[in-house]
Parts: C-alpha cells; sequence; structure tokens
C-alpha cells in the first residue's frame, strides 16, 4: 500500500481539497464536522466500493439508488411487525436478492449490465412506491435500535464509518490477494482469455453484482438510521455518485483497471466538496455546478499525470 500511496494522484487531489477547505472554513476541521461528513459519505462509499468491483468486470450497476429506497422502506415497514433482528436480516436478504437476479440478468441471460440494471433500477424503485403508496415511514418502536446504527459512535467515529472501514479494509485484501480478486481484474481485462483458461466468466460476474447489492443494502439501512425514515424518493442520483467515486479514483468504465483505495479517496473527495460548500452556504444549483466542475478538473488532472 505504500507504493500505491506514493505515486497517488488521486491522494494529491485529496489532500489539496483538505488543505483548502481547512483554509476557506474554520469549521471544517473541528471534530464535529469531521463526524458529520463520515457519517455522510458512510453510506456512499460502501455503494461505491460494490460498484467499483461491478466497474471492474467491465460491468456498471445502475439500481443502487432505488436499491436503497426500497430497502428502506421495506425495513421501515417491518420493524413495526417483527423485532430488528429480523428485520435486519430480511432486509439484507432482499438486497441480495435483488443483485441475485442483475447478476443473473448479466451474466447468465447476457443482457448488457446498462440495460439490466436499468429495468432493475425502474422495477425496484416502482415497487418501493407500491410498498410505501408513496409516503414517507417512520420507523416503528421494534427497530428504534437502528437508529443507534445511524447516530451513534464509537470513540469518536461514527459506527457507520466503521462498518465503512471494515468492509474497505477486507475488499482491498481480496482485490490484492485472493484469487478472486485477480480473476475480477481478468474479467475485466480480457474476458475470452479468462474464459479458455478454464475459469468461469458468468460466476465472477454474478459474484460482484450480488456482493454490490449486498453492500448497498447496508448503506441503505445506515441512511434509514440516520433519518429514522424509509421513503421511496430517497437515493435518486446515488448511481451517479457512486459511479463519478470510482471514475475519479481513477478506474476504467471499460473494466480491468482501478483501486478500491483510490475510490474511499474518491468518496471522500466528493463528501468534502459537498460538505465545504454548504458550510460555506453555497445555494444547492450553484452546488451542482461547481461539483461537477471539480469532477471534471478532478479526472482530466488524474488522466495527465499517467
Amino acid at each position: 500500500m505504500k507504493k500505491e500511496l506514493l505515486k497517488n494522484n488521486t491522494l494529491i487531489i485529496f489532500l489539496i481539497l483538505l488543505v483548502v477547505s481547512s483554509l476557506v472554513s474554520n469549521s471544517f476541521l473541528t471534530g464535529n464536522n469531521l463526524s458529520n461528513l463520515l457519517r455522510q459519505v458512510a453510506p456512499i462509499g460502501l455503494i461505491s466500493i460494490g460498484m467499483f468491483l461491478v466497474i471492474l468486470t467491465g460491468g456498471i450497476d445502475l439500481s443502487v439508488g432505488s436499491i436503497v429506497a426500497t430497502i428502506g422502506v421495506v425495513f421501515a415497514l417491518l420493524s413495526y411487525e417483527v423485532y430488528f433482528p429480523v428485520a435486519l436480516t430480511i432486509s439484507l436478504a432482499l438486497g441480495i436478492g435483488i443483485g441475485l437476479l442483475s447478476g443473473y440478468l448479466v451474466a447468465y441471460r447476457k443482457i448488457a449490465p446498462f440495460i439490466a440494471t436499468l429495468a432493475m433500477m425502474t422495477i425496484v424503485r416502482g415497487a418501493g412506491f407500491l410498498f410505501s403508496k408513496g409516503a414517507p415511514i417512520s420507523v416503528g418502536p421494534h427497530s428504534s435500535a437502528i437508529l443507534t446504527l445511524g447516530t451513534g459512535a464509537f470513540l469518536g467515529i461514527p459506527y457507520s464509518a466503521w462498518i465503512l472501514m471494515i468492509v474497505f479494509a477486507a475488499v482491498y485484501m481480496v482485490v490484492r490477494y485472493h484469487v478472486f480478486g485477480r480473476k475480477i481484474f481478468a474479467v475485466g481485462s480480457n474476458e475470452e482469455a479468462v474464459r479458455l483458461s478454464g475459469i468461469s466468466v458468468e460466476s465472477v460476474k454474478f459474484s460482484v453484482y450480488v456482493i454490490a447489492a449486498f453492500f448497498t443494502a447496508i448503506a441503505a439501512l445506515m441512511m434509514v438510521g440516520r433519518t429514522g425514515v424509509g421513503t421511496a424518493n430517497i437515493g435518486i442520483g446515488l448511481e451517479l455518485d457512486a459511479i463519478a467515486a470510482v471514475v475519479i479514483g481513477g478506474a476504467s468504465l471499460s473494466g480491468g483497471r482501478g483501486s478500491v483505495l483510490n475510490t474511499l479517496l474518491g468518496v471522500l473527495i466528493l463528501g468534502m466538496i459537498g460538505n465545504i460548500m454548504n458550510l460555506l452556504d453555497v445555494t444547492s444549483y450553484l452546488q451542482q455546478l461547481i461539483k461537477g466542475v471539480i469532477i471534471i478538473l478532478a479526472v482530466v488532472f488524474q488522466r495527465n499525470q499517467k
């Protein structure tokens, strides 16, 4: 990891943004603000790590924002009927089930990832509106423990950030040192060569969609815990934020190249941009414009350094 850090252009961008943010606002480096920043980026961080694995294989998953919405609605509904562990298990299982379907369509039915996950995005979001009848649903008394997950902290660091760090460490080890990680890179680099070597390309692609959906389901529960509400309107555009974080991290959208460390830095860069503009009271419309320009500049800078 040391060599990776020394030649890391995304890290340079992150550090520059960190210095600039601390200079333009005295509130940025306060403990309370950094804690809020970590709590906000943790869900998108989990989604981005899953998206990173999918993109490594040359795929894409447009359904993650809809999964967040529907898992949130389902969990909120269950919170009135069953106790927290049961609601948690069913919600995570639903996320895995959506990933199984997406993975099956892409890997075994040979449907283009963009089309398959676009269809899943519509289906899943529609299910969320159907279940909730379009209204936000507050978390019920049986599952108030979810609020602790979303708002609590250990050693000053939010629980959600701890979960993100654990997932990041696990994925980093798998990608760098496990044979499954090498298969993911290989499928994205040369799918036909991998197939001729006797490796099941389908199983690798299938697996990454399931993993991505599982991480997204965890992220959905984090967001429910933070807001105390499940709503089908949440998560719109999250897929674009996740893709942006992966691209800022230097991954190739055609697959076979990328770094989970840089993806995490990409998430923090996006989070800091939003955070500092909130501290400076920049209007939401102008935030979108500035955010887009900074993303383009960051990607151009990174590409020019290669």
